[in-house]
Parts: C-alpha cells; structure tokens; sequence
C-alpha cells in the first residue's frame, strides 16, 4: 500500500472517530472507535479463517445456516478450530459486517435495532474463550464500551442510530487483512491511538510515548540482533513500544509486559492482537508493577519503558528485603519512583541483554537516595552504558526536558559512558517540538558506534563521572557553550556619542518648527 493510501485509511478512520465524539471527551470517544474496529478486526479474521477451512466443501461461512442440524454440525467443527488459532470464536450472525447490515436496514417490518445483539455479542466473544488457553488475554477486553450509556445519545434510539451510522461507515473500509504482508490496520490504529493522544493533555502519558521517542528505545534495544527471545515492558501503556521493538528484527519470541490503568491494558491486548501478535505469543499483567509485579523470577533480552515521571509509590520498608532492590542500600524516595523503575528493569534484565528508559533530567542530578543509587550502579556494577538528553515538549500532556538511560548487565564498552545532547536537534511544528528521522538516526549512528563530536556527544571515563559525584547532568560532559560574539566597548560608545549628536539635532528642528508654530515645544 503506498504512503497516500495509507494517510487515506488513516483519515477515514479518523473521521468515522469524530462521528462519535459529541459531547465525550478524547478518552471516553477513544474507547468506543478502537473497540469497533478490533471487533471489525476479529470478526474479518473469523471470516478469513472459517472461509478457508470450508474452502474444500465449496461453501462461505456467511452462508451457514445456524438453525439446522447440518450448520450447528459446521459450526461447532469450526468453532473448535478457530479457539485452537485464532483464540476465539463468532458466529455467522455474529460477523461485523452482518451487523452493520441489519444496523442500516430499511427493510420493511424488519427491526434494525442492534444495541443488545451487538452488547451480547461482544460479551461472547470473551466468553467463546472461557476455559481455553487465550482466556486470560480475552478477559473483559471489551468492557469499557457500554453501549446503553447516556454519552452515546439520550435515548436508545438516539444511541441505536449512531451505532449503526459507524458501524455502516467502517463497513465499508477495507483493512487489506489477507494480505498478511501488510500491516495497514495496525499502522492505522498507532495512528488514531496517537492523535487520541494529541488531544489527551496529560493523560497522554499514561498510555502513549510517541513514536520518534519509541523508535529510539527500540533501535537502542535491538542493536547488534534480528532476533530476541523476549521484550518486556514494565509500564506497557497501550503496547507501543513492545511492537515497535517488533519492528525493528525479525522475529520476538515472546512479549511481556504489565499495566496498571485498566482500560490502558484493555488497548494494550487490543492492539497487541490486531498487529498479528499470537495469543500465545505476549504476557500482558494488569497491576502495578512496583507494588505487585507479576513476572518475578523472569529475565528478558529487551527491556524498554517509559514510566510516569517521578510518579509517587509507596517505598515500604517491606521492600529493603526484595530481590529488585535489596542490594542497593537504600530505596528511591516515595515522592520519585523513577530509581525504583530502574532497579524494577535491572532485576529483570538478562545478562545478554539491553534495557532503556525514559526519565525526567532530575533522576540524572537529585541528590540523596537517588545518588546512592547513581553511584552503585555506575562504581559497584557498572551497568550505565549512555545517557541520551532529549529535546523538551516531545511528549504529550508534558513540556519537561526528558532523556534516555541505557543499562546493560555486560558492557562492549566498559570504560566509559556516552553522553548525547540531542535537547537542540528537532523540527517545531505548531507547539510541539517533533524528532524527525535525521535527528534519530544521527542519535542511534552516535550511540552505536560511541562517536564523541563537539558539542553534542562525548564518552566520560568512569573516574570523570566519580570526579562528578555520580552527577550526570548532560551538560557537565558535554560542552554545548557557545561563546558570545566579543563587544567593541570603543565603537559602542562612539555609537552612542553618535546618537546623543543626532537627537540633539532632531530637538532643535522640533523646537523651530513649535516657534513658527506659536507653539510650546514638548521639552
């Protein structure tokens, strides 16, 4: 599919999304379009799937009849069929497209009130997986869109019309899904989540990093490899980062990650399935990652985050004696959990692995705690490998100059530890500050190959950084002073003298003219 067509898709979908938003906000609306097209999604590759079992008996799936022997015998062979694949399963008259029709029917003496049918089905979608192997990843995926609430209309006839107008309108879209070396859905869906996320304010953060930035931790994480066996990301948000990783080799084994906000996890499943990822092929958590981690005893080759900015957490004391922290000394404080993010990773990461994460500047300067913490990881394990400070308001819901922390349990480069200043390198479009892609690939081309350059990269010896006391703010390895241009004191004051010359002159022509005037002059 070439680039116009796919910022055609793009803004269809986008528009059908506005159809919806009435008085909701971005969030509320959000929830709504991206159910409907996951359930587009999931029942085009029912189809898909159903059609070619039932290739060799010269029938489409559309056409079985439900309500006699010979098609419950089909269905249920189906059925069994598609849990085993697919995860799921819906019926004929379950099919996006055969609700979206009788949604839109003008037939007379037939209803096209579709709520409850459509509620009911969405419910057994999760329920068709119950006591299955995809249970889990199917749990209540779908329950943040309450198709009786008031947002959607007044009455249920207001809220039946509107259904049935989006429905009709993403009926009519092809998403291209046999075609499995496209991924154009998938690409379309980024895209609505990140214009969700335009208009999100600072909620954004909570389930959004922007692609530049994802691309980043991404090509940094997967350096020297086409293969992982696994990539986890501990703050998962709406999966983005994990499947950029996906982008970036040829195969991940497996994916894990955790979420705390319930229906930031709910997309995350969504969108995980929708870009092709297996069931059996991603771990998704729902729980606080600090507090409750759900993947104890783990170690993965990726490890990628972007964690709420120095967000609170409860540092119990409790925690002293956890593995993720215990041989630090000392906890990150509760007001900032960023560290605790950290050490969360390090316990996580494997001994051949690569973890990066974004973080507010203060993490790489406060004091206390955090620089105990600095210190350990830098003089006792030697595990920081570069710190990369990134332009300010990049993100959304956020201006903060942010940067990148690399770790790796074993370091190529042991002796020093590169430092990037990119804060300067970006396009501003309206009020956002974007990376394009010269500003990322000059960013991974320096840390790949640790090229030092003047004024924006340089690799600091490990007695530098102690010399520093473990601070690591950018700017004291990397001098970006630019020297202000020297100043004729001379030449100035001769401009002056100049000056007071010429208004002199100007005041003696006002006052001529006041006294041919008869009038007073103003001085």
């Amino acid at each position: 599919m070439s680039e116009d067509h796919k910022k055609q898709l793009e803004q269809q979908l986008w528009n059908i999304a506005n159809t919806l938003r009435g008085k909701m906000n971005a969030d509320e609306f959000r929830d709504y379009i991206l159910g409907f097209i996951f359930y587009k999604y999931l029942a085009e590759k029912m189809e898909i799937y159903a059609n070619s079992i039932l290739k060799s008996d010269g029938i489409k799936y559309k056409s079985i009849n439900e309500n006699t022997k010979n098609g419950i015998k089909y269905i249920d062979a189906i059925r069994e069929e598609a849990l085993e694949t697919l995860g799921y399963f819906l019926t004929p008259n379950e099919l996006f497209s055969e609700v979206a029709k009788r949604g839109n029917s003008d037939v007379e003496g037939q209803s096209n009130f579709i709520i409850e049918d459509l509620q009911k089905i969405l419910i057994n979608i999760q329920l068709s997986t119950m006591g299955t192997e995809s249970e889990e990843d199917f749990d209540n995926l779908f329950e943040d869109m309450d198709l009786n609430s008031t947002k959607l209309g007044k009455t249920p006839e207001a809220r039946n019309e509107i259904i049935a107008k989006v429905l009709s309108h993403l009926d009519k879209i092809d998403f291209k899904l046999q075609d499995t070396e496209l991924d154009v859905l998938g690409d379309a869906y980024e895209y609505l989540i990140g214009q969700f996320a335009s208009g999100a304010g600072k909620k954004a953060g909570e389930f959004y990093t922007p692609q530049e930035v994802s691309t980043i931790l991404a090509k940094i994480v997967t350096t020297g490899k086409t293969k992982l066996k696994t990539a986890y990301d501990p703050t998962a948000g709406s999966g983005s980062l994990l499947l950029r990783i996906a982008r970036q080799v040829k195969e991940v084994s497996m994916f894990y990650g955790q979420e705390m906000n319930r229906t930031t996890y709910n997309l995350c499943r969504m969108n995980m399935i929708l870009h092709g990822v297996h069931y059996r092929k991603f771990d998704i958590k729902q729980e606080d990652t600090l507090e409750h981690p759900q993947h104890l005893g783990m170690t993965f080759e990726a490890i990628v985050a972007n964690p709420p900015f120095s967000a609170n957490w409860s540092a119990n004391p409790l925690f002293t004696s956890d593995d993720r922290f215990s041989q630090y000394g000392k906890l990150a404080p509760g007001s900032k959990a960023d560290f605790a993010f950290v050490q969360h990773m390090i316990h996580h990461l494997a001994d051949n692995g690569t973890m990066a994460l974004v973080l507010p500047h203060g993490a790489l300067f406060r004091g206390g705690a955090e620089q105990h913490i600095r210190k350990y990881l830098i003089e006792d394990r030697n595990y920081l490998d570069a710190v990369i400070g990134l332009p300010a308001n990049i993100f959304y819901g956020t201006s903060i100059p942010t940067c990148i922390m690399v770790f790796k349990k074993c370091r190529e480069n042991p002796e020093d530890v590169l430092f990037i200043d990119a804060s300067q390198h970006f396009e501003k479009v309206k009020t956002q500050n974007v990376l394009r892609e010269e500003h990322i690939d000059k960013i991974i081309e320096t840390y790949r190959q640790r090229l030092e350059e003047d004024k924006y990269s340089k690799r600091a010896t490990l007695q530098e950084i102690a010399t520093n006391n473990y601070n690591l703010n950018i700017p004291r390895y990397v001098d970006t002073f630019e020297a202000e241009e020297s100043i004729d004191i001379n030449a100035v004051a001769n401009e002056i003298k100049d000056l007071d010359t010429r208004i002199e002159e100007t005041d003696k022509t006002i006052t001529d003219f006041c006294k041919q005037l008869n009038i007073e002059t103003p001085f």
